[in-house]
């Protein structure tokens, strides 16, 4: 797979909603689940492959660079907005990726409406942005444990004590 045809995994809300509804309408079940993927690790992988197992297409949600400084610090994003979109979508298991500027990604799943909506870690089901309008549109809301030993948080503090 080129370039280009990774590339075109990668769409905007709009086009997004319109794929869903096509997709919806064949009978597909679509997971939805987000996050910063700032520098990628063998956690995240794990998370979006189990989350594809759930469902036919996976739709992962990328906090745009002005979204991750605010949830992370001026330090962050180490990568920019475009890195980490094609990087989450050169993975086979990733159907489409879409950017989000708020904290939350509530506007996607509330234009979505994902048939399964996942989170990674130890969140509780009220803890958890779009679960509500999930579960009142009949789908289900799934948490992956997370993959002990790896954290964005803690590379980016083993790089730092290099110096």
């Amino acid at each position: 797979m080129g370039i280009a045809k990774i590339q075109e995994k990668i769409q905007s809300l709009e086009a997004l909603s319109d794929i869903v509804k096509g997709l919806k309408q064949k009978g597909e079940t679509i997971v939805f689940t987000n996050g910063c993927f700032d520098i990628v690790h063998s956690g995240h992988i794990h998370t979006l492959s189990e989350a594809k197992d759930l469902g036919t297409k996976l739709i992962v949600g990328i906090n745009s660079d002005s979204s991750v400084k605010k949830l992370k610090g001026d330090t962050r994003p180490i990568q920019n907005e475009d890195q980490r979109a094609l990087t989450i979508t050169a993975f086979s298991f990733v159907d489409y990726v879409v950017l989000f500027k708020d904290e939350t990604p509530i506007k996607l799943i509330e234009t979505l409406i994902p048939n399964i909506l996942v989170k990674g870690g130890d969140y509780k089901i009220d803890e958890i942005v779009g679960a509500d309008i999930v579960l009142k549109n009949g789908g289900k809301v799934e948490m992956i444990p997370f993959l002990k030993g790896f954290s964005t948080t803690n590379t980016i503090g083993k790089i730092s004590s290099l110096k």
